[in-house]
């Protein structure tokens, strides 16, 4: 089996070509990681070959597919929840920060809209005053960086995207540089040094794609195969960087945490 792989270098604006390139060459499927941009792309592309995509919002309302328990066309894939956990997130890093009432977070273009709206309405009952940072760049990143330094926020939400999944190592290394406590959505970024995590496991739902692939290949039809939802969320905590930061992590958390990191 041959793979071909494309990959925007988070230029949104490429993915229309990319998939209709893919489109073209009749590949048996399609995967799809970049969030719902690249799932949309791939719906536009094609109304044949099979897509299976990862995305970390509601597939139904954002049209991919018609139900999570019949997709209908010829797409179906894994909902991820991250939006959905961005309420446990800040309650999460509260009870780690209790004296933070001032909030830094980080989105970008493609998670601004859905990540404001459900951290506003949280930070009001948690009675967090939340600043929103739009990066969609490196030196964007480092720009909200510089203004962490002059106007010091108390912590740092960075929302699950995979443009920052990708600059995991230049994030974790600013927050440790400017003493920032800070929250993201996977594991990946406390294992970097980063400070904690909560979320679903990338690894069990990325096996799941190939799963499903390996099922299309065989002949099943996406429109069988209902939309997978994670049913285990980790929260994973590094206890050097929060030595390191000052901070002590309630016993609370410890002993919910999935894994404590020395």
């Amino acid at each position: 089996m041959a793979i071909e792989y494309r990959w925007a270098e988070n230029q949104t604006d490429r993915l229309p070509g990319l998939t209709a390139e893919l489109a073209r060459r009749q590949v048996a499927a399609i995967v799809t990681t970049g969030g719902p941009v690249a799932a949309l792309a791939a719906k536009a592309a094609t109304t044949t070959i099979p897509v299976v995509f990862v995305v970390a919002e509601d597939p139904v309302r954002l049209g991919l597919v018609a139900s999570l328990a019949r997709p209908g066309g010829n797409l179906t894939g894994i909902n991820l929840f991250t939006i959905e956990l961005v309420a446990k997130r800040l309650e999460l890093l509260r009870e780690l920060v209790p004296a933070a009432t001032h909030m830094a977070m980080l989105v970008t273009a493609a998670s601004v809209e859905t990540t404001a709206r459900d951290v506003e309405a949280v930070g009001r009952a948690l009675g967090l005053q939340i600043q929103f940072f739009n990066v969609n760049t490196i030196r964007e990143i480092d720009a909200a960086f510089a203004t962490f330094a002059r106007e010091r926020p108390d912590a740092l939400f960075v929302a699950g995207d995979p443009f920052f999944s990708g600059r995991r190592v230049q994030l974790v290394q600013l927050t440790a540089l400017h003493r920032l406590p800070a929250t993201y959505a996977l594991r990946d970024y406390p294992e970097a040094g980063g400070l904690m995590s909560y979320g679903p496991s990338i690894k069990d739902e990325f096996r799941q794609i190939g799963v499903y692939v390996g099922r299309i290949l065989k002949g099943a039809k996406p429109a069988d195969l209902p939309v997978v939802q994670p049913n285990k969320f980790e929260l994973v905590i590094n206890a050097g960087t929060a030595r390191m930061l000052g901070l002590i992590v309630p016993p609370t958390l410890l002993a919910t945490a999935d894994e404590v990191i020395e």
